[in-house]
């Protein structure tokens, strides 16, 4: 089994500003991420917020399948930043910026401009598991705060940390890109989220990687000139 490099057994909370440890301070984004969130679901309302919808959003039907996709997203989340904390502490900073860029923006979009999507259906054709889970989805997690997507823009924030990790195989960088693809099919098919979401996503994307990998494509365009 591979060596973390950083050994953690020794972490305590008194510890957290050393220079081993201090990556880990990137995790209170998420502290203060849920707190906007929690604030901006209760504080918010649905009347408030203006409607999500282009000429695709009626030409993707409704495909409780894609559920697979929509829900293997946290595990995607989750899983890349546990190994990247364990096994490249250089790549979780630059994923953590990644995330940390388009929260801090997607939040302030969502109080200043709050959106909401209409598509969800109003009842479903088929009765089975998929269609079961989504229903407890919709029930927990409200229409509104939608654009840009985060379930993309996160994603997007994976794959690129993945395109650039120099022990990646190409098997596996060919895989995330696939479940990426999914992934934002995915909160389209589900009626999570309306085209609109995902192209706001996609630009909140790259302005990220700008900002997090600006050196890294200045570098890579001199060199190619050179």
């Amino acid at each position: 089994m591979k060596k973390p490099t950083v050994d953690y057994s020794g972490f305590r909370l008194s510890r957290l500003k050393e220079p081993r440890f201090s990556h880990l301070l990137l995790l209170l984004g998420w502290v203060g991420y849920f707190l906007l969130y929690f604030l901006t679901e209760t504080f918010i309302p649905a009347e408030r917020c203006h409607p999500m919808h282009c000429f695709l959003d009626d030409l993707i039907p409704f495909c409780e399948v894609f559920l697979l996709a929509y829900g293997g997203w946290y595990l995607l989340v989750f899983g890349s930043l546990l190994h990247y904390l364990l096994y490249d502490v250089e790549s979780f900073k630059k994923l953590q910026y990644f995330i940390i860029i388009t929260q801090v923006v997607a939040m302030a979009v969502y109080i200043l401009y709050p959106t909401r999507q209409d598509l969800r259906p109003e009842f479903f054709a088929r009765d089975n598991g998929f269609t079961r889970i989504l229903g407890f989805i919709y029930s927990m997690d409200t229409s509104t705060g939608v654009c840009p997507s985060l379930h993309v823009a996160y994603s997007l924030g994976i794959a690129s940390v993945c395109y650039k990790d120099k022990n990646a195989s190409l098997l596996k960088k060919i895989l995330i890109t696939a479940t990426v693809i999914l992934i934002s099919l995915s909160t389209m098919f589900v009626k999570q989220h309306s085209a609109v979401d995902v192209l706001a996503a996609l630009i909140l994307g790259l302005a990220a990687e700008l900002i997090v990998y600006g050196k890294y494509w200045r570098r890579r365009l001199f060199d190619r000139r050179s």
